[in-house]
């Protein structure tokens, strides 16, 4: 069996409380439709990724993503499969769910409080993060379920950067972290629109390209 195209990272691996994946460019895959048609055609590839990391009958909950600065909070338990309308992020304190965000370009920003238990996942590119959307996922996190800025791990996806993107909105994401208190956060430095063998890229590819899930879940 070919090996599922998708990435890990040590960071969060080492994490006793939850489940994590990055998704690859699917090989074959023909993504020049519109975002629905293509995340239907990426959909069974992303599953096949949920079931290997162990997540594959939770539901899945996802953010409308509108590049704005809004939290959903999930604090009762889910059955089903759910997208948070005008939301780019998510954070919860249940187990048995998933949480997703797509991106091509922009950041996914896994927060982990291994103390409470907490996770938080968000969607961060230029505007979002302009306008402050993982500083309010952490304010979220320590309002809604007492976490301590201490006590998370942040850890940043592959994202567009410099000189292929005129903004590092990447090393803005880190400082706002540091700003609130977090000491560990982790940035693979890696670009998505250098690597297009491996990564979709809405700029390099003007719009015609896929998106990858990011997953986390706690176990």
């Amino acid at each position: 069996m070919a090996q599922l195209p998708f990435e890990q990272f040590p960071a969060l691996s080492a994490i006793e409380i939850c489940r994590h994946a990055f998704t690859q460019r699917i090989p074959g895959i023909d993504v020049s439709n519109d975002k629905p048609e293509l995340l239907k055609r990426l959909d069974s590839a992303h599953r096949a990724i949920r079931k290997a990391i162990g997540v594959g009958d939770w539901p899945l909950i996802t953010a409308q993503q509108v590049h704005g600065n809004k939290i959903a909070v999930v604090d009762t338990p889910f059955k089903t499969d759910r997208e948070f309308p005008a939301c780019d992020g998510i954070i919860t304190n249940q187990r048995g769910v998933a949480l997703g965000v797509y991106v091509a370009d922009c950041c996914a920003v896994y927060i982990v409080d291994p103390k409470t238990p907490a996770i938080g996942l968000v969607h961060s590119g230029r505007k979002g993060t302009e306008f402050g959307v993982v500083t309010n996922a952490l304010n979220q996190m320590i309002e809604r379920f007492e976490s301590d800025p201490k006590d998370m791990i942040v850890q940043l996806s592959p994202c567009i950067r410099p000189p292929h993107y005129e903004v590092d909105f990447a090393a803005e994401i880190v400082r706002q972290c540091r700003a609130l208190g977090v000491k560990e956060i982790h940035d693979p430095a890696i670009c998505t629109a250098c690597d297009l063998d491996r990564y979709y890229s809405y700029r390099a590819e003007k719009g015609k390209t896929g998106r990858m899930l990011a997953l986390l879940g706690p176990k």
